[in-house]
């Protein structure tokens, strides 16, 4: 977090994606548009960083979040698709606003808290081109659940994101409302 306590916005553009990367590669938060809300992201694979998202939202610990990755491949590091109906169902419908949960694989490398020690692991290949170019960008998973405070609605615009998280967050990637928030 910056010494300004407040979140900065920038538009979703190359370098606003750029900057997003290297603040999610150094344990950062950044708000990031999806189908259908803005999501609270953090690299996935560092128990700190997922920390930074529980406490931001106020969010228990209990309450698994979901991985976000680039593709049913990536997906697949993380989750058991040995199931043929999993990898049909991926394959017919990812990228989109569709969650997977599947066994957590054993050497899945995600932080502990991402799955609240449940042996699954909630997987999503999003189709929004933001967060699309933002995990092309980084080389992990982004842990990202809904952008606000836990039992607030969710933000389906970077002022809604503002409205709960100023200050408890890096920055937030301003694409607009997302087409089904």
């Amino acid at each position: 977090m910056s010494d300004k306590d407040v979140t900065e916005v920038v538009p979703a553009e190359a370098e606003g994606i750029a900057r997003a990367a290297s603040i999610l590669e150094s344990g950062g938060l950044v708000a990031v548009p999806t189908e259908t809300v803005y999501g609270l992201a953090a690299r996935a694979d560092d128990a700190a960083a997922v920390a930074r998202i529980y406490a931001a939202k106020g969010r228990p610990g209990f309450n698994p979040l979901i991985v976000h990755c680039r593709d049913a491949e990536q997906a697949a590091r993380y989750g058991d698709f040995s199931d043929p109906v999993l990898r049909d169902i991926a394959q017919a419908l990812w990228p989109g606003p569709l969650t997977i949960v599947a066994e957590r694989r054993a050497d899945a490398g995600l932080a502990e808290a991402v799955t609240a020690g449940l042996p699954t692991v909630a997987l999503r290949v999003p189709a929004h081109p933001v967060m699309r170019e933002l995990l092309a960008a980084v080389d992990f998973p982004l842990a990202a659940p809904s952008a606000n405070r836990s039992g607030f609605i969710s933000p389906t615009c970077a002022r809604h994101v503002l409205a709960s998280l100023d200050g408890r967050i890096d920055m937030v990637l301003d694409a607009g409302p997302p087409a089904a928030g």
